[in-house]
């Protein structure tokens, strides 16, 4: 007797595959901001807009997260070799990444505006992969610390638009990474708690040399070509930059003891290491480690800033896709009054979060030709990084739920995602770090209060609620503080006066008008979806979604 196997069911009204669009050509707000500020990036945007969307290439991201870093001490002789072996999942992203110029644009562009127009590339790599976007975005902030002269070779390598995933000095590469190990067991974020030590060598025409000996909680991406870090001299904590392979083609003197198991941002490979006499350059004056490291973290809090807009975004194309073509109770869940809600509040969101990264983005632009710009971007970026990876972990919660069940499984991207959005609240300075910043640039300098009042103050008269806004920040702005108690409370203020005002000039009528009912008049809940019902939130929705092809 012959037994044939049946199927039990059908299967229906799932949701679409999250695949078949352009994250740039398809997203209206990220098209605005390049027509206003960088038209000349919109090609290359298109190009890699079309990864996100891409089937293939999601695929690339799920296998170099399923299938994580592993650590090679050693060769199967027994010598020592610290080496990070990925899967090719990741080398090809990387390949990717570098090619289509996301951490090399702003240093080798001729055009105006490199900066924003990086951050476009860098928003839309967010939505690609986001361990990935770890190395990219320190090479992108690195480029300034290499200003030396004997550091030419680096600038050309890390600006050739090449990924050469070889284990070699730098002069044989055909392109190379940068990294940052700065933090200690015992200091954390306090970096004036350095206890590695560096004991000058000698002078050479490449700079001046030091052995470096001495232990670094964190080192991300400690496979990069070289890296900084900072080390006691005997004038204080000082910047050095180390090769991450010496000249002869031995490994530098650094020995990774393990790497660190993430909850997320599982591609990307963190570690612990030890310096045992690491050959590394002076980088700067001696004892003046920190104010170097700080010069680059602008550019790294900024590109935090900008990606967490990126992986809002990404979620919330997802929320969109799973809920515009899945039906329950007779319609799509998207055109279901709660869930129009819903959807409608995380647009309004991460439009507000967007526009704010790329205002932050064109300030650095032009920090060397207005003093309001370089004011405005003191201030803004330490905000921008607070508030954008702050909200990015709520948002990709009510992203997830919209999902049901199926966001909560790894075969959906929005799982990776979960595991990502809390990361960047910690990463290159705390929100309570971010706060601090945020608050030593009021206090020290009332230009640059005076900077970022003048901006938001551009939105007087708009709206009501949003010029009460202005006038509860502009007193509390005022007030003397003795310690920075108060340093998240003037933060919140200061976010939503700097969306309602980008809001206000490029934005459709009704999202402004709902952001400020909502997060300016007390007319919200503690959650999304809690917007007054209205006509205009499905025109919302269709604003943010993102066309398949």
């Amino acid at each position: 007797m012959t037994i044939h196997a049946h199927a039990t069911h059908q299967v229906l009204n799932q949701a679409r595959p999250a695949t078949g669009w352009n994250a740039f050509s398809g997203d209206a707000v990220l098209q605005g901001i390049v027509a206003r500020g960088a038209p000349w990036v919109a090609d290359k945007a298109a190009a890699l807009g079309a990864h996100a969307g891409d089937a293939e290439i999601q695929d690339l991201a799920r296998l170099a997260n399923r299938h994580g870093p592993e650590l090679r001490t050693h060769d199967r002789y027994g010598n020592r070799i610290d080496w990070i072996e990925f899967h090719p999942a990741w080398h090809e992203l990387m390949r990717l990444a570098f090619a289509h110029e996301v951490p090399s644009l702003a240093w080798t562009t001729s055009e105006p505006n490199g900066h924003l127009a990086r951050a476009v590339l860098s928003y839309l790599w967010n939505q690609v992969e986001h361990g990935t976007g770890c190395p990219t975005g320190m090479t992108y902030a690195a480029f300034p610390g290499l200003a030396q002269p004997e550091f030419s070779l680096w600038r050309e390598k890390i600006t050739s638009g090449r990924y050469d995933r070889r284990p070699l000095p730098v002069a044989l590469k055909e392109g190379a990474s940068i990294g940052y190990a700065m933090t200690e067991k015992q200091g954390g974020s306090d970096l004036r708690q350095t206890q590695t030590t560096a004991r000058f060598l000698e002078d050479t025409p490449e700079g001046r040399v030091y052995l470096i000996t001495g232990h670094k909680w964190f080192f991300s991406v400690p496979q990069s070509d070289g890296f900084f870090t900072l080390a006691r001299t005997e004038s204080g904590v000082s910047c050095l930059f180390c090769p991450g392979f010496l000249p002869d083609g031995s490994r530098n003197r650094l020995q990774i003891q393990r790497l660190k198991d993430k909850a997320g941002n599982r591609s990307n490979a963190s570690s612990e290491v030890e310096f045992r006499d690491c050959l590394g350059w002076l980088v700067g004056g001696e004892g003046a480690g920190i104010k170097e490291i700080l010069s680059h973290a602008h550019l790294t809090r900024l590109d935090f800033a900008v990606g967490s807009a990126g992986l809002m975004r990404q979620a919330l194309t997802l929320a969109l896709n799973h809920t515009q073509s899945r039906r329950g109770f007779g319609s799509s869940l998207a055109e279901q009054p709660m869930m129009t809600n819903i959807l409608a509040d995380l647009a309004i969101d991460s439009e507000a979060s967007t526009l704010m990264a790329f205002r932050v983005a064109a300030a650095t632009d032009a920090m060397e030709t207005s003093e309001q710009e370089r004011h405005l971007a003191r201030v803004t970026t330490p905000l921008a990084k607070f508030w954008n990876c702050k909200r990015a972990a709520a948002f990709v919660v009510e992203a997830l739920e919209c999902h049901g069940g199926n966001g909560f499984i790894e075969e959906n991207p929005m799982a990776r995602l979960y595991r990502e959005a809390p990361l960047n609240a910690i990463w290159e300075g705390t929100s309570n770090m971010m706060c601090m910043d945020v608050l030593r640039a009021f206090n020290r300098e009332p230009r640059t209060r005076e900077a970022f009042m003048a901006e938001v103050g551009q939105a007087r008269g708009a709206n009501r609620a949003l010029d009460r806004w202005l006038d509860r920040l502009g007193d509390e702005a005022a007030k003397p503080r003795n310690d920075d108690g108060h340093g998240r409370r003037l933060a919140n203020l200061m976010a939503y006066a700097l969306q309602a005002s980008e809001l206000r000039k490029h934005a459709d009528e009704a999202v402004f008008e709902s952001f400020c009912r909502s997060r300016l008049d007390a007319d919200w809940g503690y959650v999304f979806g809690t917007l007054e019902p209205s006509p205009e939130l499905a025109g919302i929705v269709r604003r943010a979604t993102v066309a398949q092809s």
